[in-house]
């Protein structure tokens, strides 16, 4: 009976936090790929100055991939989303080296409604992520 007892109070605990836990594991897969689309559409500016080669960042969102493609022979990079993250939008811009930064936005979903907004600042050249207002359920 005792036994009984202790598995049902585990069972209630268990239940009572896993909506919890898994809203903060999506919370940081949304986060992670936020970082990770940051660290791409830096990587593309840093490449088309260093390298002084046309660079061109594809956003799919049927694909829910990055693509960054540039004038060297062989070059492609690829961002997949993490599982739960969706890409919003289709975008495709092209980095031209000493040219001016051109406005690039990535907006980001999970399942839960929270979305994030990756955006390069046409002034600094630098990545930025905001979080939207979560969708009406």
């Amino acid at each position: 009976m005792e036994m009984l007892i202790v598995v049902t109070l585990i069972g209630l605990m268990v239940g009572v936090s896993f909506p919890s836990v898994s809203s903060g594991v999506d919370t940081l897969r949304l986060s992670s790929g936020a970082d990770s689309v940051a660290s791409f559409l830096n990587a593309a500016l840093n490449r088309a100055e260093r390298r002084q080669q046309v660079v061109e960042v594809t956003v799919s969102k049927a694909e829910n991939k990055l693509t960054m493609r540039s004038t060297e022979k062989g070059f492609l990079r690829e961002l997949t989303m993490p599982a739960g993250v969706t890409v919003e939008s289709d975008q495709r811009v092209f980095l031209y080296p000493g040219g001016t930064v051109p406005r690039i936005a990535v907006e980001l979903a999970n399942k839960r409604g929270m979305r994030r907004l990756v955006r390069v600042d046409p002034m600094t050249g630098v990545p930025e992520i905001e979080t939207l207002q979560e969708a009406a359920r």
